[in-house]
C-alpha cells in the first residue's frame, strides 16, 4: 500500500498542477450548474451530482495515473491501442443502447452508477495512435505512403463508429483531432488542398447516402430558417436554446431561478447538450464569458505544454488533446447559439456525463505527462550501468 502512496505522491509532484486546477475549477462550477439545471427533474439534483462528484473523482485518479507514465511506454503499444479501440467499439453490438439518442453509443452495465460511451474513451487511445503513427514517419511525413497509413487509421476508427453506433457527433471528433495534429505536425499544404477538393466531389455523395433526413434538415435550417418558419421541427431545440441563453442578459435571472431551467421540459438536454443555455439564462453573459475564460485557459495550457516539448510525438500528443477540445466547445456553443446543426456533443467539465469527464482528466494527464517529461527518456534504458571493479 505504500509503494501506490509514494508512487501517486510522486505523481502529484511531478504533475502539471497548473492544469489540473483550471480543470478541477471548471468542473466545479460545472457541478454547480448540473445541480441547478436537475433541480426540477424527477429524480432530483442529488443522483447527478453523485455521479459526477464520483467522476471527478476518478478524473484525478486517472490525470494523476497518466501523468506518471511516459508518453513513448504508449507509442511502443500502438498496435496494442488500435486493438482496443476495435473491441471496444465492437462491444456496441451485443451490449450497445441508444438511451433514447438514436443512436447506439453506449455501454450500460449494472454494476455502474453511469454509462460508459466506447468512443469517447477511445479518444484517449486514438490521440496516441495518432502521434505514434505520425512520429514513426516523422521525416518523410508528407510522402503518400506516410498519409495512408494517417487516413487509414482515421478511417478505421471513424468508419467503425459510424458503423456500429451511426453517432455522426463524436464521428467527427476524430476527424478534427486527426486534421489539428496533421496541421501541427507539418503535413504540406497540397495534402489539405487535395483533402478539400475531394470533399466537394464527395459531399453530394455523402450528403445523399450517409446522412438521414433528420440529419439533413438539421443542416438546411442553418442557412435557410424558412424550412421551418414555425420553429416546431428542426429548428425546435435550438430556438429553445437561444430563448433561454438571451433571456438571462448581463448577469442572469439567478442559479436555480431560470424561467426554462427549472420549468421540467422547457430546455431539452440542459444538463448535457444545451447547458450553456442554462448557463446564459441562469448567469447571464458574465457567467458565459467565466465558462469560456476557463475552457480557453485549459486550451492554451495544452498548447503551451505542446510548445514547451522539443519531442515531436510529445507535441503531437499535446495537439490532439487541444484539437479535440476545440471541437466539441465549437460544437456545443454553436448549437445554442444557432450557427452549428445539433449533433449531440456535450460541453467539456460542464455537461453532466461521468464517462465523459473520466476520459478528459485522462486526455489531460497525458499532456500532464508531457509537462512532466518534455524530452525523450528512453535512451536511458539501453544505457549500461558502469562495471564496478573490484
Amino acid at each position: 500500500m505504500r509503494r501506490y502512496i509514494n508512487k501517486l505522491t510522486e505523481a502529484f509532484r511531478k504533475a502539471d498542477l497548473i492544469l489540473l486546477l483550471l480543470c478541477v475549477v471548471t468542473t466545479v462550477f460545472g457541478l454547480l450548474i448540473i445541480a441547478s439545471t436537475t433541480n426540477a427533474s424527477a429524480q432530483g439534483p442529488l443522483r447527478y451530482l453523485g455521479v459526477q462528484i464520483g467522476a471527478a473523482i476518478a478524473g484525478v485518479l486517472a490525470y494523476l495515473f497518466f501523468s506518471s507514465i511516459d508518453t513513448e511506454f504508449f507509442s511502443e503499444r500502438r498496435n496494442v491501442l488500435i486493438a482496443f479501440n476495435t473491441v471496444a467499439l465492437l462491444l456496441l453490438v451485443p451490449f450497445g443502447t441508444d438511451l433514447g439518442t438514436g443512436n447506439k453509443s453506449w455501454l450500460n452495465f449494472p454494476f455502474l452508477p453511469f454509462d460508459i460511451q466506447p468512443a469517447e474513451v477511445c479518444k484517449i487511445s486514438f490521440v496516441l495512435v495518432m502521434a505514434s503513427v505520425m512520429a514513426s514517419r516523422q521525416n518523410n511525413i508528407s510522402s503518400p505512403l506516410s498519409i495512408g497509413y494517417i487516413i487509414f487509421n482515421m478511417i478505421l476508427v471513424v468508419g467503425l463508429n459510424l458503423l456500429v453506433s451511426r453517432d455522426m457527433g463524436v464521428s467527427l471528433i476524430f476527424v478534427f483531432i486527426t486534421v489539428g495534429m496533421v496541421w501541427a505536425g507539418g503535413v504540406s499544404i497540397l495534402w489539405f488542398l487535395t483533402a478539400f477538393a475531394g470533399l466537394a466531389l464527395m459531399a453530394p455523395l455523402a450528403w445523399e447516402f450517409f446522412l438521414n433526413d433528420n440529419q439533413r434538415k438539421r443542416i438546411m435550417v442553418l442557412f435557410n430558417p424558412s424550412l421551418d418558419p414555425q420553429g416546431t421541427g428542426a429548428l425546435y431545440h435550438t430556438n429553445r436554446a437561444l430563448r433561454s441563453l438571451t433571456g438571462g442578459g448581463l448577469t442572469g435571472q439567478g442559479l436555480f431561478q431560470g424561467n426554462r431551467t427549472q420549468t421540467r421540459g422547457a430546455l431539452f438536454a440542459q444538463h448535457t447538450d444545451f447547458i450553456f443555455a442554462a448557463i446564459g439564462e441562469e448567469l447571464g453573459f458574465l457567467g458565459c464569458a467565466v465558462v469560456l475564460l476557463l475552457l480557453a485557459l485549459i486550451v492554451a495550457r495544452c498548447i503551451w505544454v505542446g510548445n514547451r516539448s522539443t519531442d515531436y510525438l510529445r507535441k503531437l500528443v499535446c495537439y490532439g488533446t487541444a484539437a479535440a477540445l476545440i471541437f466539441q466547445i465549437v460544437i456545443n456553443i454553436g448549437m445554442c447559439i444557432g450557427v452549428m446543426p445539433v449533433i449531440g456533443l456535450t460541453l467539456p467539465f460542464i455537461s453532466y456525463g461521468g464517462s465523459s469527464l473520466i476520459t478528459l482528466y485522462a486526455m489531460l494527464g497525458l499532456v500532464s505527462g508531457v509537462y512532466a517529461r518534455p524530452h525523450p527518456t528512453s535512451h536511458e534504458r539501453y544505457i549500461r550501468a558502469p562495471i564496478q571493479h573490484l
